[in-house]
This record gives C-alpha cells, sequence and structure tokens, in this order.
C-alpha cells in the first residue's frame, strides 16, 4: 500500500491506496483510508508537509502488515476418520449463491424499509429477514411460500423465524405495498444512477390454476391463450430496464385504463415529473397520450399504420419520400442497393388529430421486410395444404393463424345443396405484403432528431424481458396463493426479486445473458468441513470474479473458516 495525494485550488488530500489486478487482468487501485487534508494534518500533527507525509507512510506502513496479517497463508489440517459414520441430522451442503442479491438488497435500503413497517405495525418476527428469504428464494429457487421457507433453511444464515410468520408477513407486505414502491425507487439512485428520463410501460397477466373467477381473477384475453381466470400486472421501467413501479388489475379490465392511477403513483409519490412515455400501440390510446402531453411530460408511441385514416394510411404505405436514418440521404426503397439492406430508412410528416398535434414516423427495414416474407411463406404453404383437403378451421385464435389466407364460397346448383369451395385468397396476401417492414411511431416532439426518437422507442425490448424474465425464471404464474391481500404480497415479491436481479445485473455491465448468472447463483454452494468452516463447490470462472469484484467480497477461497465466513456475511449487508 502507498500514500497518494490530490490537490485542488486551495487544499490538498491524503489518502492510502492499494494496487490490484481486475476480473480483465488489468492494473487498478482503490482508496483505503482518507487520511485527511495537509491543513486538518498539519494543526493535529503540529509538523510542515514533509512530516505529514511521514506519518502518512507510517500509516501506510501499519495498513500493509495489518493487511498481511489477515491475508497470509495459512495451512488448515482437518482429520477424517475412514470408521466414523456422519452424524444424525447434520447439514453438510449449504447455498451460497444468495449473498450476491443480498448485496443488492441491502444497498437497496429494504432493510431499513423493513424498520419503518415494523414501526407501524405490532408484531414480533423478523419481517426483513422473511421479506429477504422471499427474494432470494424466487431468484434462485422459485417455489411456493412454504417451500421457500424450506429452501432458506439450506443457506448458510438459516431463517429466524418461524414456517408460519412467512404467511402473517404476507398480509403487512401487502398492505405496506406503495410505501415499498416508494422507498426502493428512492434508494434506488444509491446502487445505479436511474435513466428515468425515459419510462417504458406496458402490461401482462398471469393465470390461476382455478376455474371459478373470483375478486380481481377474472376471465379476460390470455396472453398465453389460456381458458383460466388472470390477474393483469401495469409495469413501468426507466430507460435500462429496471422496474420502477407496478400495479395489479382486475382480468377482465381493459389494460387502457391501468395506466392513469400507476402514473399518478409515479407523479405523485415518487415525485418524478419530468419524463418521456413509451409504450406499445396497445396502450398508446388517444387519451394516454393526451395525460403524457400535460406538465413536462412527452410521449413516443407504437401506430398501427392499418388503423390510420385514410389518406395518412395511403402515404404510409407509399414508397416515396423515405430517407436513410443515419444521414437523411433521400432513398428508393423499391431499387435499393445491396449495401443499403442493413439500413434503417423513414419518412414523417405533421399528424394532427382532434386534441393534439403530433408528428408520424415511419419507418422501413429490408432486414424486417425479408424476415416477414420468410414468415408469410411457411404460412401461405400450411394455407395451401388447408385449400388442397378441403378443410379449414372454423375458429382462428391469432391475427398469423394461416387460416386467413383461405377464402371460402358456397357453390350451389337449382335445387341442390351448396357446396363449400375453398381457394387461396390472393388478394389478403396481397394487402399483407403491403406492410412489409413497415413501423409507425407518434410522438408530440415535434423537433426531435428522428435517430433519437427510434432509438427510445426501440428500447421497448427491455420491459418484455422484465416480464419474460418473471414468468419463466422467477415462475411468477401459475399464481398459487388465493386472498387478495397475499397476491399482493406475491407480486410485490416477484417485482423486488426483478429489481435487484437487474440492478446485479446492471452492475455486470452486460457482459453475462441471464441465463449465466442465474445458473451461476444457483450453482454456488459450500460444503461443511468438520464445523471448522466451509470449502466452495463451485468452479471458479469469469462471471464469479466479475460478482465478486461488484459486491466487494469473495468467497473462492480453497477453505474458508468460520469466522471468515461471518465476515463475508457482514461485507455483503454493507456491515464491515
Amino acid at each position: 500500500m502507498k500514500v497518494t495525494t490530490t490537490k485542488s485550488k486551495n487544499s490538498e488530500s491524503f489518502y492510502i491506496t492499494k494496487s490490484y489486478v481486475n476480473s480483465e487482468g488489468k492494473s487498478t487501485s482503490k482508496t483505503i483510508r482518507k487520511l485527511g487534508t495537509l491543513k486538518e494534518l498539519s494543526q493535529q500533527l503540529g509538523t510542515d508537509r514533509d512530516g505529514v507525509m511521514a506519518w502518512a507512510k507510517e500509516q501506510a506502513r501499519i495498513e500493509t502488515q495489518k493487511y498481511k496479517k489477515q491475508n497470509q497463508a495459512k495451512t488448515v489440517l482437518i482429520p477424517f476418520h475412514a470408521d466414523r459414520t456422519l452424524d444424525y441430522h447434520q447439514q453438510k451442503l449449504f447455498k451460497g449463491g444468495y449473498l450476491f442479491p443480498q448485496a443488492v438488497y441491502y444497498q437497496l435500503g429494504l432493510d431499513r424499509i423493513c424498520r419503518k413497517i415494523k414501526d407501524k405495525h405490532s408484531f414480533h418476527y423478523d419481517i426483513n429477514a422473511v421479506l429477504s428469504d422471499l427474494i432470494y428464494t424466487r431468484i434462485l429457487e422459485p417455489s411456493s411460500k412454504l417451500a421457500s421457507y424450506r429452501v432458506a433453511k439450506e443457506f448458510l444464515e438459516p431463517p429466524s423465524y418461524e414456517e408460519h410468520d412467512v404467511y402473517r408477513a404476507l398480509d403487512v407486505l401487502a398492505s405496506e405495498c406503495d410505501l415499498i414502491q416508494a422507498e426502493v425507487y428512492k434508494n434506488s439512485n444509491f446502487v445505479s444512477q436511474k435513466m428515468d428520463r425515459i419510462l417504458y410501460y406496458d402490461c401482462t397477466n398471469y393465470y390461476f390454476e382455478i376455474e371459478q373467477a373470483e375478486g380481481s381473477k377474472q376471465y379476460g384475453k390470455s396472453k398465453e391463450h389460456r381458458p383460466n381466470p388472470i390477474i393483469q400486472m401495469g409495469l413501468f421501467t426507466d430507460g435500462q430496464g429496471i422496474p420502477l413501479a407496478f400495479s395489479l388489475f382486475p382480468g377482465n379490465q381493459n389494460e387502457q385504463k391501468s395506466l392513469k392511477p400507476l402514473e399518478q403513483k409515479v407523479l405523485t409519490d415518487f415525485g418524478h415529473e419530468k419524463f418521456i412515455y413509451c409504450c406499445d400501440a396497445g396502450l398508446g390510446s388517444e387519451a394516454n397520450r393526451e395525460l403524457n402531453h400535460m406538465g413536462k411530460r412527452a410521449f413516443i408511441v407504437t401506430q398501427s399504420i392499418k388503423k390510420l385514416p385514410k389518406e395518412d394510411r395511403e402515404w404510409a404505405l407509399s414508397p416515396k419520400g423515405f430517407k436513410r436514418v443515419m444521414d437523411n440521404e433521400p432513398v428508393d426503397i423499391n431499387n435499393l442497393k445491396e449495401t443499403d439492406r442493413v439500413h434503417l430508412f423513414y419518412k414523417d410528416e405533421p399528424y394532427t388529430t382532434k386534441r393534439l398535434d403530433q408528428r408520424l414516423i415511419i419507418t422501413y427495414s429490408p432486414k424486417y421486410a425479408a424476415y416477414q416474407k420468410e414468415i408469410r411463406r411457411r404460412q401461405i404453404e400450411r394455407a395451401e395444404k388447408m385449400v388442397a383437403s378441403g378443410r379449414r378451421k372454423t375458429e382462428r385464435k391469432n391475427p398469423n393463424d394461416p387460416a386467413r389466407f383461405v377464402g371460402k364460397l358456397a357453390v350451389t346448383k337449382d335445387g341442390e345443396k351448396a357446396k363449400i369451395h375453398y381457394f387461396l385468397d390472393e388478394g389478403k396476401i396481397a394487402e399483407e405484403e403491403s406492410y412489409d417492414g413497415l413501423y409507425a411511431v407518434c410522438t408530440d416532439l415535434l423537433d426531435d432528431d428522428v435517430k433519437d426518437i427510434l432509438k427510445v422507442s426501440e428500447g421497448r425490448w427491455k420491459i418484455e424481458e422484465c416480464f419474460r424474465i418473471m414468468k419463466t425464471e422467477f415462475e411468477a404464474r401459475p399464481t398459487f396463493v388465493r386472498l387478495e391481500n397475499r397476491i399482493t404480497a406475491h407480486f410485490l415479491i416477484c417485482f423486488l426479486a426483478l429489481l435487484v436481479y437487474r440492478l446485479l445485473e446492471l452492475k455486470l455491465e452486460g457482459a453475462y445473458t441471464c441465463e449465466e448468472i442465474l445458473s451461476t447463483l444457483k450453482g454456488i454452494n459450500f460444503a461443511d468441513i468438520e464445523g471448522q468452516g466451509y470449502m466452495p463447490l463451485y468452479k471458479r470462472e469469469r462471471i464469479t470474479d466479475a460478482l465478486h469484484e461488484v459486491c466487494g467480497f469473495r468467497t473462492d477461497y480453497q477453505f474458508i473458516t468460520k469466522q471468515k465466513m461471518k465476515e463475508i456475511q457482514k461485507k455483503s449487508k454493507g456491515r464491515e
């Protein structure tokens, strides 16, 4: 370790720093201790700068000796007996992957939020321990609340509460759902700089393994085409895909109406007033656009070309007027050069509705057009087989069903029963082909650069990925809890688990996929070695190095004493 100084206009500060090699093999350094300014130390020690520097070097020497003493190589000898059986009911394997989400959990201040909640209620169990374990198990091994308690008993730090406390805690968490969301929104600024100038909004739904609708569990249009009752969720994320707020509403409610209450929460409870609202066409109604045209807000929403007024639709479908996005050079999209087929093209015009002045941007992507043509080619092949067999499905459950290309005619002869004749509808095919590669966006940002607007719109995949993670990796559905308050608590836990995971993913700077991160965390286990300490049972890889670096502790030593493991657990909670 060494002494370093930094100088500003009016002062000079002294630090003790340590050099090290990071996970990428690059040399860097970190501050171990700030000693103070030259003025402060001169007054304290009664000496000049040379005397201060000599004292600082002595402090660096002491820190170096202390570090070496703590980290000197130790050989641990533990006797094993080939003729001794294992003790009954002695746990040997412990899960340790939760330590990394735990670092983010405590950085978010969820333990402090739990203390606030406890001050408002009369209960004796540790609600922070319950909530944290429910979040960690949702990330590592999603299961029922009862099974989560059993999984948590395999952690290095077992539950400090009883099984029945879990269900009691769910009721309290549900009642404080709004408070928790507002607090973690504020605290997340201390973990990562939010990109909340842009807010993405989307809705999805989750099904229940029940047959009778009740409460908010109602029959509606399931995203997964299931016949079960569903509940719907609206979610806001920032520009990086970090979850900000969520709301639940009945399965039979129009999702367009879900925006206003949740946005009001963002405006009032969170105190966030200036942002660009971005969503898909399904949530971009005129009313929602008006809502986000007020105050300091603006909107960028996807627009259905088919639902445009006739004149605007004809303009959108016309191949004339397109320019390259990268340099605004005019192009003829019907005669593109081979080198142009990787580019994106656009044209725009004013678009005025009854109450809003907007800007309509039409983009054309040759790659997207080719993709759509290939998908349609396969669908037409299936439609031709339907025609050849003389059979056609009576119901089409989605707009991409090949049966949409099969027309039907009733042919009759005098006095005879009508005969059904199927044919390939060339008109329908040609109509769909006219939309190939085209995409539309509406915005009230009338003067902003098209590239910036399209970049915001393209970022909607991040919120769709959030829903995918919750549904698949975190197994948020099917939902098994029945009571309304416990349904709220279930999705609050899923939301917080997603937030913790996404912040951890952000710390890793997008270097690893969701599957890589989660499989690595699930595989971080430890073996108890005769009660003396722990041995890691996982492979050290670059991703484990990265996790240790961003979370500020290491668990990849050949052997970890009990005392050292306690220190690691404290570090994961920010309690060094």
